[in-house]
């Protein structure tokens, strides 16, 4: 669950004499936002809502950890549910105006954040229950607080990081940036975007170099580095522990961390170099080979929003068996359901026979009774 749209960043160099050709990028793009992320959103919407339902139904909030991944699914949920607006917005000619613009650019880039820096909070209490156990005994037992106010402090620093995508993501027509809007008609029937707008050129400069520096930074290096420091020390730990179950947990822990990795390092790093060579002219080829690069690897981060549950939720055998249990009770409350709807069914038709009957008449006069 990662990225940021590649156009955000993108320059435009007036006067070029002939401007590089993105009907090639435009066409996977489509087919990637028509057909692909569709399917992750929709997996990441089942996967994380049934994580919310079985701590809400099934198992109460006892720990850390659980706060921490009741708020990762929140922030997947809001990530599964903003995506698939952008897209149709993104379609349609961003029909649904400017606050819209703001506010979706904006809560995906709030999800963005406060979904991989509460992975990295994870991380920090497997580290405190493993490493640390006897000292941070008290502290992960005797309340909630403390990790209630952790989460209530990355959401903050997830506001706070994507101020710049609420204050300058605009709705406006190419060419008519809102800030140039003029009466021409020139631009009447182009469709509307929703992108980084900027009042000065030196606004641009910085923000276009702050705003992916900070999704860099922020968004995968400091997590990675946090998660690289506490997962290693824990599997540190699991292999000097004399128990029969510590392979398995290291296997575990290995897992996470290469998901994490494979998902959002090939993103982060072709942002850092688009980054770096932003305000450099570049060939044709390679501005189409860096964005189709982006546009892939960022599909790939996506992909990490509906595969948290499986990793961080439903791996523990206690989510498992409370998952099981919905299932049963799903299947039971279905069942009841046919069984009430057909003995219904049957009370209905003695009746009708028994009307008949009485009435001495075998025509269908009686079916206006049924439901």
């Amino acid at each position: 669950m990662s990225g940021f749209d590649y156009e955000d960043y993108t320059v435009d160099y007036a006067g070029a004499e002939e401007p590089c050709s993105t009907e090639r990028r435009l066409i996977i793009e489509n087919f990637l936002r028509l057909f692909i992320h569709p399917i992750i959103c929709f997996a990441g919407l089942i996967g994380n809502a049934l994580v919310i339902v079985t701590y809400a139904c099934y198992k109460r909030t006892k720990s850390m950890t659980d706060v921490y991944l009741l708020n990762v699914a929140f922030a997947d949920i809001l990530f599964a549910v903003a995506l698939p607006l952008i897209i149709y917005n993104e379609q349609r000619g961003w029909t649904m105006g400017n606050l819209s613009c703001k506010l979706l650019r904006g809560i995906y880039s709030v999800n963005v954040y406060s979904g991989i820096l509460l992975l990295a909070c994870i991380s920090g209490d497997r580290y405190l229950a493993i490493v640390q156990a006897r000292r941070s005994f008290r502290l992960r037992s005797s309340t909630l607080l403390y990790s209630h106010l952790v989460c209530a402090g990355v959401w903050v620093l997830a506001l706070l990081l994507s101020l710049p995508t609420f204050i300058f993501n605009e709705r406006y027509q190419p060419g008519l940036t809102p800030f140039n809007n003029t009466n021409s008609t020139d631009h009447d029937d182009s469709p509307y975007v929703c992108f980084f707008s900027f009042q000065s050129s030196e606004t641009a400069r910085a923000m276009k170099t702050a705003v992916p520096s900070s999704q860099v930074v922020m968004g995968f290096f400091l997590p990675l580095l946090i998660m690289g420091f506490c997962y290693s020390s824990v599997i540190v730990t699991l292999l000097r522990a004399k128990n029969f179950q510590r392979h398995k947990a290291v296997r575990v822990v290995l897992t996470v961390v290469f998901v994490f990795v494979v998902c959002h390092m090939p993103y982060n790093i072709a942002l850092l170099y688009y980054t770096i060579n932003i305000f450099e002219q570049q060939e044709c080829s390679h501005d189409e080979a860096v964005s189709l690069t982006m546009t892939f690897t960022r599909s790939l981060a996506y992909l990490h929003s509906c595969l948290n549950p499986l990793l961080y939720a439903f791996i523990g055998v206690n989510f498992r068996n409370h998952f099981r249990k919905i299932l049963q009770d799903v299947w039971c409350l279905g069942k009841k359901y046919m069984s009430a709807r057909r003995s219904s069914r049957a009370t209905t038709e003695m009746y009708l026979s028994t009307r008949r009957s009485m009435d001495g008449s075998t025509n269908d006069t009686g079916t206006s009774f049924t439901m």
